[in-house]
């Protein structure tokens, strides 16, 4: 397939999340499966098994008994401080390859395991549009429709064409086409639920030296563009990378800001009348930056009702974790060494006050394993 035949991604280690003791006693010393995941936190498996193929991760699922927890980059995950009482099937499938292609576009079937940003890399390599605005986004490809992945004004809903699973209820593999994946705001239907494990997932790009219409305002002014304006790939994926990186949001082992999930809480989406009634209760303060939607629906940033609620940049919580100092989204395992239970009282302290002070409850972005809010 080209050039995509050289690149070849590295497995990459990525953290995990914990659940929350009552006492110091309680509290797990952060195990094996905190060296997953992006957060650094989490408490011990009983078993951990690494799938290097699709074939692999069927068997490895079959085989185990229950309760399994597929785990792949760990960068949108939370595992509780006990652990998981059961087997971790770890996603280590590699590979992308075109499986169709014309003037104007390719497919590319990629594995679960594949590293995200390889993958929009190797894009922007071949010149490919469609996924340089995810740059940088830690994880896998697998995790990526669970979410629904988005940034910068794209999402993978929009060059998904199908998902390969194992369906665990009906024993089977299917391919299950993006109309019926559900994909809505970071959600679909994998999401929360257990029944699909992703083995690779399927991708329609276009064949093209410049990016898609640059949609956001942000990403726009940094390129020197308007929006609605078309820039070359590369220079896309270099902007979002060095704007993602300027947030704490590419994974660097030197700065404390980026052990994290990334941003902790969605938007809020609010019918027209909870919207009314936050214009009111904000007056003082201004509009809130909102996005309208479909039936009357608005979009309300997060990261300006956490701010105005008091809690700014850098704001400390308990056992050494804090608010990243460079975005209000993200919550960090600044010192390397907390414990899940602190985050998560981190986490219920801003949701609590943000409803508290303007009626509109945050609710969390990241899958939590063994542990709630």
């Amino acid at each position: 397939m080209g050039a995509t035949a050289t690149c070849q991604p590295k497995v990459k280690g990525v953290p995990d999340a914990s659940a929350q003791p009552t006492t110091d006693a309680d509290r797990a010393i952060p195990g094996p499966l905190a060296g997953y995941t992006t957060l650094r936190t989490g408490g011990p498996a009983e078993r951990i098994v690494a799938a290097g193929s699709a074939d692999e991760l069927v068997q490895a699922v079959r085989a185990a008994a229950e309760p399994v927890l597929i785990l792949a980059g760990g960068s949108n995950v939370v595992i509780g401080d006990a652990g998981f009482p059961g087997t971790v099937v770890l996603v280590r499938s590699r590979g992308m390859r075109v499986i169709a292609e014309d003037a104007t576009s390719v497919t590319v079937r990629v594995d679960a395991g594949e590293p995200w940003d390889d993958l929009v890399a190797a894009t922007v390599t071949n010149g490919w549009a469609g996924l340089e605005c995810l740059s940088g986004i830690p994880g896998s490809t697998g995790a990526t429709p669970i979410q629904n992945v988005g940034a910068y004004g794209q999402e993978v809903a929009e060059t998904i064409t199908g998902v390969e699973v194992y369906d665990r209820v009906e024993g089977t593999r299917q391919v299950i086409p993006a109309a019926d994946c559900g994909f809505a705001y970071r959600g679909s239907i994998f999401k929360y639920v257990d029944r699909w494990v992703v083995l690779s997932v399927d991708f329609r790009l276009t064949r093209s030296p410049l990016s898609g219409p640059v949609r956001y305002a942000e990403l726009a002014r940094a390129l020197g563009v308007e929006v609605g304006d078309q820039v070359p790939l590369a220079d896309a994926r270099a902007v979002v990378l060095r704007l993602r990186a300027g947030k704490g949001m590419v994974l660097d082992a030197n700065d404390p800001d980026t052990r994290s999930v990334g941003s902790f809480f969605t938007n809020p989406v609010l019918d027209r009348a909870t919207y009314e009634q936050l214009l009111e209760r904000s007056a003082e303060l201004g509009d809130p930056p909102a996005w309208p939607g479909a039936d009357g629906l608005v979009k309300v940033s997060a990261a300006w009702l956490i701010d105005r609620a008091g809690f700014a940049k850098g704001h400390p919580g308990e056992g050494g974790v804090a608010i990243s100092s460079k975005h209000t989204l993200a919550l960090t395992n600044r010192s390397g060494t907390a414990h899940t239970s602190d985050l998560l009282t981190l986490a219920r302290t801003i949701r609590d006050q943000v409803h508290a002070r303007f009626g509109v409850t945050l609710h969390p972005e990241p899958v939590l394993i063994n542990c709630t809010l």
